[in-house]
């Protein structure tokens, strides 16, 4: 486990909190590799009814780039911490709830598709900045987006990597709901709370038919993306993003 992962516990409510606030939660490979095995821990067990998602001031800032621009620290095609990460998230057969506060960058905002509830400060600064990175989207977002808040405005959001708020992503139903800041936390906690109170075997299966019409599409966009992102990993013009956004941080 990363010591940057905290895991706790109330009741049949399981949080995992990313705890990097230096970094603004930026994710490092030890980090997915903590909350992969955080997820995979909470399926098993029965006394676990539902999971939330959530940082601190900040959800998360996104990859660390310096841990994510050695693109040579795996083989070619073999797939890297965030994405096994991000199949867990997908394939979780319990609801997950998500309290988004602050930035929350990239897969900071593509792992939100794959939440049943997300709760979100209004003030909260969502992104996906891939091309910006030289890089394509993840996490399944190039089908899911589209299907969440409309064809147009995923569009201009994968895209131009501009940012958008708490509030616009409620409007346009990426989040279920926005709320002041303060409140965040406590709603989330009494939204899974809510769930989990409820019969086990019946959230279950009634979460897996809401997501069988379109498993098969979603697992074949998320294997396009792994291909192509990893593809784009190891370009130049991704090297050069990277190295220009180092020099930006130093």
């Amino acid at each position: 486990m990363s010591d940057h992962v905290l895991i706790e516990h109330a009741g049949p409510v399981r949080t995992i909190r990313l705890h990097r606030p230096e970094k603004k939660n930026a994710l490092t490979r030890a980090m997915y590799g903590a909350m992969a095995a955080a997820l995979n821990a909470a399926a098993e067990e029965e006394a676990v009814r539902a999971v939330v998602l959530a940082g601190g001031a900040d959800f998360t800032a996104g990859n660390d780039i310096a841990d994510f621009a050695d693109a040579t620290a795996r083989a070619p095609g073999e797939p890297g911490a965030g994405f096994l990460f991000l199949e867990a998230l997908a394939a979780f057969p319990k609801p997950v709830l998500a309290a988004v506060r602050g930035h929350a960058v990239g897969i900071g905002t593509t792992l939100l598709l794959h939440c049943d509830v997300v709760v979100a400060s209004e003030t909260a600064r969502l992104m996906t900045p891939f091309t910006k990175l030289a890089l394509v989207p993840e996490g399944g977002s190039s089908l899911l987006l589209a299907q969440r808040v409309g064809p147009a405005r995923a569009s201009w959001w994968l895209l131009s990597g501009e940012a958008f708020s708490g509030r616009e992503a409620a409007e346009a139903g990426l989040a279920t709901c926005a709320l002041p800041d303060a409140e965040v936390e406590a709603e989330a906690a009494r939204r899974a709370a809510q769930l989990a109170a409820l019969p086990p075997g019946a959230v279950r299966e009634s979460k897996r038919l809401i997501r069988a019409p379109q498993a098969a599409a979603l697992q074949a966009a998320m294997a396009a993306e792994r291909a192509s992102f990893g593809e784009r990993l190891r370009s130049a013009e991704a090297q050069a993003a990277f190295a220009a956004f180092l020099r930006r941080s130093a």
